[in-house]
């Protein structure tokens, strides 16, 4: 585990086991994002109905809600590169699994739903696990760059995934050739992970108890400035994602195809990539708290911007810079979370994390649906980014901790 004299800004890639854990999540993340792609194309295709795209992270989402208590506590109690391992294997089943619908033909969007409440079961363990499982590859001095170079490569890979899938499917004219790259991609991953090498730490188990598993949601309610930071990102994304409606976007508002809906998916990732790499740079050492209310309502305002244009460009311009935005706040966030939690208890604490992550994305995809079959696509997009600048004057108020915020924990 001992780094042999690492340069500041590439300190992470000194340890073998953090190379070969971001390698596999990025091949697991590549493969999850192409299905998405796949997966919202082949639901517009099928039923033309903004709804059903919000269904679709509801169908992800709702799996987490019922297990993140059980999938935090395991993540504490059983090895999380095990745990790993046999998600990246049923992420791969998954994939296969809608193959084989595709094969069947589809009249109904049914069968899709029941696939990815399964992926949402084994998000649901695969979360916790993950976001735990990192502080264990680094020393804690290196944990903040590592968590810099994890959120831009694993950026990367969601730049690079919808892109991916929406060439794959544009050329093939089919989701098959898609989930056929999927199912290996995740196979490959678990592969890596196999790779990983650590010290078996003694821990002292206690008997299962509910008690046990709500320590970590009474950890972050006695925590406020840790509590204030993930609870301000889960309402600003969630009010403020578009993500859901971009098959609309692509085919309906700025009039591209599968391609162009890659490009507006792989969009936020690449601001993402951008503000990392700058991050890693010049990383933040003052004015954290600060920092992260500016770059939240920032993701607010380039969500408003999205909202009203009707050019592909600029379309794609505030995209990539809401996801710059959102790059500050997943850097902050996580650094706060994982160094101010002891490892014994980062799984329970984690699967709340991971669940209020989830509602932000999948639950804010069912919201931003329904506001789309009620309002419209566009009304609702900028009615969100608008709920967004509220929140963030809001949480300045509520959690005067996270204002004070100077420097991160190291």
């Amino acid at each position: 585990m001992t780094p042999r004299a690492p340069s500041p800004a590439f300190a992470a890639f000194t340890y073998s086991n953090f190379r070969y854990f971001i390698c596999a999540r990025i091949l697991v993340t590549v493969a999850s994002e192409m299905q998405s792609v796949a997966v919202g194309w082949q639901i517009y295709s099928l039923t033309h109905r903004p709804l059903d795209l919000g269904l679709a992270g509801l169908a992800q989402f709702a799996p987490g809600i019922l297990l993140f208590l059980v999938a935090g506590h395991t993540a504490d109690r059983i090895p999380r590169q095990r745990i790993l391992q046999c998600c990246y294997a049923a992420f791969s089943i998954c994939s296969l699994l809608l193959l084989v619908l595709t094969f069947q033909g589809l009249a109904t969007v049914w069968p899709i739903y029941a696939v990815l409440l399964l992926n949402g079961t084994v998000r649901a363990f695969n979360m916790p696990a993950s976001q735990a499982f990192l502080p264990l590859l680094v020393a804690p001095i290196h944990f903040p760059n590592a968590v810099t170079w994890g959120s831009s490569i694993l950026q990367m890979a969601l730049l690079a995934g919808p892109t991916l899938g929406g060439l794959i499917y544009g050329f093939a004219a089919s989701p098959v050739p898609v989930y056929v790259c999927s199912a290996i991609s995740c196979l490959c991953g678990l592969a890596l992970m196999g790779l990983v090498r650590l010290e078996t730490a003694l821990r002292l188990h206690q008997p299962a108890s509910l008690s046990m598993m709500l320590e970590g949601i009474r950890y972050i309610w006695r925590n406020k400035l840790v509590l204030g930071a993930i609870s301000l990102d889960l309402f600003a994304v969630l009010l403020g994602g578009a993500v859901a409606l971009l098959p609309v976007y692509a085919r309906e508002i700025l009039h591209t195809g599968p391609y162009g809906l890659g490009l507006l998916r792989g969009a936020p990732s690449a601001g993402a990539v951008l503000m990392a790499i700058t991050l890693s740079r010049w990383p933040l050492r003052r004015q954290a708290g600060p920092t992260l209310l500016a770059f939240v309502s920032g993701f607010g305002v380039f969500t408003i911007v999205f909202g009203i244009s009707r050019s592909f460009a600029l379309s794609l311009a505030a995209l990539v810079l809401s996801g710059s935005c959102d790059m500050v706040s997943v850097v902050i966030r996580h650094t706060l979370v994982q160094l101010a939690t002891p490892d014994e208890m980062r799984g329970r604490v984690s699967a709340v994390n991971s669940l209020f992550i989830g509602a932000s994305n999948e639950f804010g995809q069912f919201e931003s649906g329904v506001t789309a079959q009620w309002f419209g696509t566009v009304p609702a997009v900028i009615l969100g980014g608008l709920g967004t600048l509220a929140v963030v004057a809001i949480w300045t108020w509520l959690f005067p901790q996270l204002r004070r915020v100077n420097q991160l924990p190291s």
